[in-house]
């Protein structure tokens, strides 16, 4: 049976990120620990092929993109942008912490929006619409392999819609650099709108409670250090 692979895979770290802060439309460049976490990536793991490689227009995941596919021509596509967090962009919890809207709006609380921002429902409107632009396109045109470069809070919506098995979307939290490699299978697609989770991209084991708490989410509870967690499902 034919299928296809899509990969989305998260941008590599900006000072805003190492701060612990809301980052969405803001045209923000990849710092030195990023760029140097992600040659670490790149030098010992595989990161998979792909014939076409799409990005958010931003220079965080068009830089990182750059880099892990220095021998394809990068596609930018709007519809893949981050979140736009209006007023709470650039801001950290501890500093939103008393803004009447924030605990609602970090709740998920429905019709609560961050000033100037974007609503819930037009970020998933938004995003859906690009990735199934996507995985239609390759089905039409059989392009077998496709990467995605783009955000984290992006990849985490999409997972939860369109992945299987099927988790919440801070379940598909992921490091940057990391992500998730889609099996398609027309047939599912073509009348569930599902993909299979096949594998985290690449792989080895990550550390990232300090920005599961930017989503009101606890820290993951190991029950020994031989447990560690490896497998993002981030």
């Amino acid at each position: 049976m034919k299928s296809y692979t899509i990969t989305l895979i998260r941008n590599a770290l900006t000072r805003e990120n190492l701060e612990g802060r809301y980052l969405g439309h803001t045209d923000a460049p990849l710092c030195e620990e990023g760029r140097a976490q992600l040659e670490e990536l790149i030098a010992s793991y595989r990161y998979p092929k792909a014939q076409v490689v799409f990005s958010s227009p931003l220079k965080r995941c068009l830089d990182t993109a750059r880099m892990i596919y220095p021998e394809k021509e990068i596609v930018p596509m709007e519809d893949m942008i981050e979140y736009d967090f209006g007023s709470f962009d650039g801001k950290t919890a501890d500093e939103l912490e008393n803004h009447p809207l924030f605990a609602d709006w970090l709740a998920g609380k429905p019709g609560v929006d961050p000033p100037f921002g974007e609503s819930s429902a037009a970020f998933a409107k938004r995003i859906g619409e690009g990735f199934e632009k996507i995985v239609d396109g390759m089905l039409k045109s059989g392009v077998e392999s496709a990467a995605v470069v783009t955000h984290g809070g992006l990849i985490m919506q999409l997972m939860a819609r369109y992945a299987l098995p099927e988790a919440q979307a801070h379940d598909w939290l992921t490091p940057s650099g990391c992500g998730y490699t889609l099996r398609i299978i027309p047939s599912i697609w073509m009348t569930a709108r599902k993909a299979e989770a096949i594998c985290e991209v690449p792989e080895e084991e990550h550390d990232f409670d300090y920005e599961r708490s930017l989503w009101g989410q606890e820290p993951l509870d190991y029950p020994d250090e031989d447990a560690a967690y490896s497998d993002p499902i981030e």
